[in-house]
């Protein structure tokens, strides 16, 4: 198993509805291309409250490969963020690492 985490640092007065657009289609799209994720969290104490971090699972990284890549050229996805960002962009940056558990790790 292998988890990607992921930070997106919002646009200044932009999380609420980046947050917006996760819960009401984004998950929905992933479903459908089988993307599973692991946990999403704000940041309540840290550097930059403008925060989304979250957890996606993945099989391997050919599983990650084909399906983020098929979640990226989905026409519902691609009408979505252009819909959501009519008003500007929604994220500043995205930090990605992919990262696999030890062996003394409570997720494999």
């Amino acid at each position: 198993m292998i988890y990607e985490l992921r930070i997106y640092h919002a646009m200044p007065g932009r999380l609420p509805a980046l947050l917006l657009r996760f819960q009401n289609h984004t998950l929905q799209i992933w479903e459908k291309h089988g993307i599973r994720q692991a946990g999403f969290w704000t940041t309540l104490i840290g550097e930059s409250e403008s925060n989304l971090t979250y957890l996606l699972a993945w099989n391997s990284m050919a599983d990650r490969q084909e399906r983020w890549s098929a979640f990226l050229a989905d026409p519902e996805w691609i009408a979505i963020k252009t819909e959501s960002e009519k008003d500007g962009q929604l994220v500043q940056n995205i930090r990605s690492e992919l990262l696999a558990p030890t062996a003394f790790s409570s997720v494999q």
